[in-house]
């Protein structure tokens, strides 16, 4: 069963590769893409209950990726948000965390353990399975 996943990536190569490979590799299924904070956040206020993985970068078209996660904090315990990000550091990832990410994820060096990441959740018991 594929893993109903929301990217949030401005950068249209990076994005198209991301897709590409979690969908081969992760058994994913992109419902769609926001490249600004305003876009993600309509879409996921409109799509509640559609989705269970989101992915969002930090540095957007506008706006922020930590907003996403604000807006993401009163979601479904089943769901997931991670942050995939080239500023990955100690002190973001912590800020990340306290916003309610799940998981932080280095784009340069650490888009294995995304996989995996994503592989485990499409693993997991799901309710109604």
């Amino acid at each position: 069963m594929d893993l109903r996943t929301y990217i949030v990536e401005d950068n249209a190569t990076i994005r198209e590769n991301l897709i590409g490979t979690l969908e081969e590799l992760a058994s994913i299924k992109a419902l769609g893409w926001a490249e600004t904070e305003n876009e993600a956040k309509s879409w996921l206020a409109g799509n509640e209950g559609q989705w269970e993985l989101t992915i969002v970068d930090l540095f957007l078209k506008q706006g922020s990726g930590l907003g996403v996660l604000e807006a993401c904090r009163g979601r479904n315990p089943k769901q997931r948000v991670v942050v995939l990000s080239n500023y990955a550091t100690a002190d973001m990832r912590k800020r990340c965390l306290q916003l309610g990410a799940d998981a932080v994820f280095d784009k340069s060096n650490e888009i294995d353990a995304l996989v995996e990441y994503c592989i485990a959740l499409c693993e997991a018991p799901r309710p109604g399975a």
